[in-house]
């Protein structure tokens, strides 16, 4: 049995020792699966869990593959849980909700087959919040995901199982999606790493409908900006069943290179993108803090905000979402006897899109337009852009979500992430990186945004600042030193 500090080695490092054959295939799926069965008990994080038998039997075919000289990718051997909002061969896709099919799924999401491409063993699912609404994962069906470093508080979401399962060393990396900073909140929430790639980068699911989804992305997350990278390495590329994906190709995940001179590099900082968006006490401070790490790296950092009115940006973003969430959503809601068991958020979304007309999201994609643009004149002064990437730190996690901020009442169930919509508007690739800790001792990121497409130079902006700190050797209290 390798010891439980392997398990936080760099997935970088992981996947080097796998192809020296230095660490086996079946070692690290025996470590995996004892430490999911030491800490998801209490945490939650994975769910659909595959019988261990299956899944050791998969490694040792790597094994054997290796000894044979066959690696198949980057992630060879890698043990993988998959979001439970994208299908993956073999277990059900609940999307955290009673009402979906609890059959085995036939085929994978695009992201997931590229992933197992490279050679992953999926052993199970991570959680999320039901149908992904809401940046709190809980739903009726698995119930609650804990935060990694303080279980009485939330873990973020909806990519919260991902980002606890990373934390707490049961995956060596994690795929995720992203609408309202479903990436990028739960990686602050546990002290990993989060990217949203730019629009089309990673492809979405055929079967989805196909041009007006342009708000929610599949993407990365690791323990590191460089795992973070490789990992976008191979979900990335064209898909002609995907009209709107990139045909630029990334570099393979074993030749990419992130090393980069940041002197002289422009950060734009946007603090709370509005002067009067409310943020917890003690967030701002700290992540000014940790902004002056690119200044120490060389760059030049200078306040700015974001020219575009916050009630524009907010009304493009309800009218967008509500047109994706209640179209997609239509089909439970026409059925009186689903439509009560739809958890209230989504049927809020549903009751919302009933009032859109033409017109109305004519000028929501205006406004949308607006915010684009405002970051177009920002990226003529700046090469970067940062933020905070949460408006409070950590909430209890018996909460449904938090209904103010900083004594600011929530009039939305998602008011309190409102940071992190501009980004997702305008479609920029945008990192979570570490931020360091609150007076509470509970994680916090900063997000780091560059113009659209620029994806691998945000990652190397990310990688630097990422190395200069000293976050990513700091592991949540469960793991004692490290273990």
């Amino acid at each position: 049995m390798l010891s439980a500090d392997t398990l936080l080695l760099s997935a970088t490092e992981l996947s080097r020792r796998i192809a020296a054959r230095d660490i086996s295939c079946v070692e690290l799926m025996q470590a995996t699966l004892a430490r999911i069965d030491a800490l998801n008990p209490r945490y939650n994080a994975i769910v659909s869990l595959a019988d261990a038998d299956a899944c050791l039997a998969q490694a040792r075919e790597r094994d054997a593959q290796l000894a044979a000289g066959q690696r198949m990718g980057w992630m060879h051997g890698f043990p993988l849980a998959v979001k439970d909002l994208s299908d993956a061969a073999g277990f059900p896709t609940s999307r955290g909700s009673p009402l979906a099919p609890r059959t085995p799924a036939q085929a994978d999401f695009p992201q997931v087959a590229r992933m197992r491409a490279s050679g992953a063993i999926v052993i199970g699912k991570t959680n999320t919040p039901e149908f992904g609404l809401g940046s709190h994962t809980y739903n009726p069906v698995f119930g609650t995901t804990l935060n990694a470093w303080s279980p009485q508080h939330s873990a973020g979401g909806s990519s919260g199982g991902a980002a606890v399962a990373l934390a707490l060393g049961m995956l060596p990396v994690a795929d995720g999606s992203d609408m309202m900073g479903s990436l990028r909140n739960p990686a602050a929430f546990n002290n990993v790493i989060g990217l949203r790639p730019s629009r089309g980068r990673v492809p979405g699911p055929a079967a989805d409908e196909l041009f007006f989804q342009q708000l929610g992305i599949e993407g990365p997350m690791g323990r590191t900006v460089e795992d973070t990278a490789r990992l976008l390495c191979v979900q990335a590329g064209h898909d002609r069943h995907s009209p709107l994906s990139l045909t630029d190709a990334l570099p393979s995940p074993d030749a990419l290179e992130l090393e980069t001179d940041l002197r002289g590099k422009r950060i734009g900082w946007l603090g709370s993108l509005w002067p009067e968006l409310p943020l917890e006490p003690g967030l701002v401070s700290l992540c000014e803090k940790a902004v002056q790490q690119f200044g120490a790296l060389g760059c030049a950092v200078e306040p700015c905000t974001l020219e575009v009115p916050r009630e524009q940006n907010w009304q493009a973003w309800l009218r967008l979402r509500q047109l994706l969430v209640g179209g997609k959503l239509a089909t439970l809601d026409a059925n009186p006897a689903l439509r009560e068991k739809i958890k209230p958020e989504a049927r809020w979304e549903i009751e919302q899109s009933h009032h859109l007309d033409a017109a109305s999201l004519y000028e929501a994609s205006t406004y949308r337009s607006n915010v684009y643009r405002a970051f177009v004149r920002l990226f003529e002064r700046f090469d970067f852009v940062v933020a905070p990437t949460a408006q409070l730190f950590p909430f209890d996690a018996q909460l449904h979500w938090p209904d103010a901020v900083a004594g600011v009442a929530s009039d939305t169930y998602h008011r309190w992430m409102e940071i992190v919509t501009p980004f997702t508007l305008a479609g920029l690739p945008t990192l979570n990186l570490r931020a360091g800790f609150g007076g509470n001792g509970l994680p916090m990121g900063i997000s780091l945004a560059g113009p659209v497409n620029a994806d691998l130079d945000v990652l190397r902006a990310g990688h630097a600042y990422d190395r200069a700190c000293a976050w990513s050797a700091m592991h949540p209290p469960v793991l004692g030193n490290g273990a």
